[in-house]
């Protein structure tokens, strides 16, 4: 709440003098009797009346304070904004090969790529973002969209073990996976479309060779950030054994390389991850880097509010006007 007025409240300074003449010189305009001795009335109960005497001058000044606050003319605003978005387009594209079941990520390589996906996804409720995978083939399992729950519930449903269990080719297609998350973003209008591309290997199957799918992003303006995830040597992965599970360390073989070449001819960045924080830290950063624009026009509207402060002024004063005839009368 703003006043158009405020001069007018450096008036609540009277009530300094007023407080000061009333508690000084109240006794001397009361009325009095001469008593010879007023023991009989040392422990004689006080009336309700007497009680409730000062509430007089309470609700004098609650009035000359209402009366005051209206002279300044307390104003409402009612403000809000006309803002245009211009979101982001973009495509994630997650190696979903057998080898993304090794533990060197806690729990493991997919998991801990869907959940770090998932935090990027919610962070961003304005951009159309979706999803491909790929494994020795690639296929999209949730096209661009703002309906981020549908998306995420699609992510949740990519399973660890796709590959292993023939749902889809095994192998790493990178190529094939990124041009598959171009082709659902050739056709955005979006002034910024992106691809972020999650490998633990180097390309072995598919048609396409990654620098090739490099081009065509780059010729449709699209900006790839690739991420090779993985530790340095070698990483534990569960192997199926007859009764159980068996770990044995497998090589860490990701093509480094390819992946830096992919980022640095589409005008992207290549990243490492030997760790789940890393991994965490990589996609903050593609998030600061790949920030929605925003424009703002502000706009408000100022309405006059005294009405409540006149309307309880002028019901405090009748009260006061009626205690005064009524019950606080005084007899001249």
């Amino acid at each position: 709440m703003e006043f158009a007025n405020k001069e007018y409240l450096f008036l609540l300074l009277l009530l300094i003098p007023y407080l000061i003449w009333y508690l000084m010189y109240r006794k001397k305009s009361e009325p009095t009797m001469r008593m010879s001795d007023t023991m009989a009335y040392r422990y004689a109960p006080r009336s309700w009346k007497v009680v409730l005497m000062p509430i007089q001058p309470i609700l004098r000044i609650a009035v000359f304070v209402l009366v005051v606050l209206v002279l300044a003319r307390p104003q409402t605003q009612n403000s809000w904004k006309n803002q245009t978005m211009e979101g982001i387009d973009i495509m994630l594209a997650m190696d979903v090969s057998t080898s993304m079941l090794a533990e060197d990520l806690k729990p493991n390589r997919m998991e801990a790529a869907k959940q770090v996906a998932a935090e990027f996804i919610t962070g961003r409720p304005n951009d159309n973002i979706g999803l491909s995978i790929f494994a020795g083939e690639a296929f999209t399992q949730c096209p661009m969209t703002t309906d981020h729950a549908s998306l995420l519930n699609l992510l949740q449903n990519v399973r660890t073990d796709m590959a292993q269990r023939g749902l889809i080719e095994d192998g790493t297609a990178i190529g094939m996976g990124l041009a598959n998350a171009v082709s659902r973003l050739k056709d955005s209008k979006a002034k910024s479309k992106v691809v972020i591309l999650l490998t633990d290997g180097s390309n072995n199957r598919g048609d396409l060779s990654p620098l090739t799918a490099a081009e065509i992003a780059k010729s449709f303006g699209i900006r790839v950030y690739t991420i090779g995830v993985g530790t340095n040597k070698v990483a534990p992965y569960p192997m199926t054994v007859a009764g159980g599970v068996q770990y044995v360390n497998i090589p860490v073989e990701i093509d480094t390389k390819t992946l830096s070449e992919i980022a640095v001819a589409t005008n992207g960045d290549f990243y490492r991850a030997t760790n789940n924080k890393e991994l965490q830290q990589i996609y903050k950063e593609i998030d600061k880097l790949e920030k929605s624009k925003l424009n703002v026009k502000k706009f408000s509207k100022r309405y006059e509010a005294y009405q409540p402060f006149a309307i309880a002024a002028a019901l405090l004063l009748l009260l006061e006007m009626l205690l005064r005839i009524t019950i606080f009368r005084r007899l001249p």
